[in-house]
């Protein structure tokens, strides 16, 4: 893999890490930069889980996103998207129905600009710059006006984006304004790392590791506090649990210890 793509989006500090560009080095993609991979490298060291952790939250959205096309959702909203990669939310959905609308939200510039480039003539699906922080703006959104229809079920995708949202801005209250605008039988699919794990003290130092190292905090939350997430929604089976055990595609899918992933992750149906 190079050290930096060929070329650089306009605002891109390539001098620090990232979280999206992160997470793109763990899933082998190559949409990052030298600092990311060190960051990358350095917190494997510490957890050499940390690549399983990425590549299970990816699996896990991919299973999450099939099971709702499965169960008749027709458009999602996808916030924190991040680097394109495998397995796109849309490459999925539209395996269901071609006609599937998808409205991926990042404040990544790398991310925006892949996601817009790989988007080109997709007119079902499009990729906003708009922050979690600020939810009635995602909903508010001329692309999510034209793609969303707030009268339809829709797939809400929270996935390795809220332990990146510090308990001060209160993100059991944007995720509750994003679930009041969804309509009966909505769904939320939601991954969330944990220090709740068999090894915390692992994924403690990991997170320390991490945070020295980038602008965006990372901020593992017990399972009780991942659980409230889901406050109006109704857990389907198998609830919350590691992302590996979210309806697995094959038993041998499942690592020895899925708790070595530090994640929990579920999908739930607003009543």
């Amino acid at each position: 893999m190079a050290d930096e793509p060929d070329w650089v989006p306009p605002g891109v500090d390539t001098k620090r890490a990232n979280v999206a560009r992160v997470y793109d080095y763990w899933l082998g993609g190559s949409h990052n930069f030298l600092a990311d991979q060190d960051l990358g490298r350095a917190i494997a060291a510490v957890e050499p889980n940390a690549r399983k952790f990425a590549r299970s939250g990816r699996d896990f959205l991919g299973r999450a996103v099939r099971f709702l096309g499965e169960a008749g959702i027709r458009q999602f909203l996808d916030i924190g998207s991040g680097i394109p990669t495998q397995g796109n939310v849309h490459e999925v959905a539209q395996q269901a129905d071609p006609d599937a609308r998808v409205v991926y939200a990042d404040i990544d510039p790398v991310a925006i600009a892949h996601s817009k480039a790989i988007l080109a003539g997709n007119e079902h699906a499009a990729i906003i710059d708009a922050d979690l922080r600020e939810p009635e703006k995602i909903l508010a959104h001329q692309v999510t006006g034209l793609l969303i229809d707030p009268s339809q079920p829709t797939g809400l995708l929270l996935v390795a984006v809220l332990h990146f949202i510090a308990d001060a801005d209160d993100p059991w209250r944007l995720v509750a304004t994003l679930r009041d605008a969804l309509a009966p039988g909505s769904y939320l699919v939601l991954g969330h790392a944990t220090d709740e794990s068999s090894r915390p003290d692992v994924a403690q130092a990991a997170g320390k590791v991490y945070n020295r190292s980038v602008s965006t905090q990372i901020h593992m939350r017990s399972r009780a506090e991942i659980l409230r997430f889901f406050d109006g929604f109704e857990f389907v089976d198998p609830g919350l649990v590691s992302p590996p055990l979210w309806r697995p595609d094959a038993p041998g899918d499942v690592p020895g210890d899925p708790s070595q992933v530090w994640g929990l992750a579920g999908v739930a149906r607003k009543p």
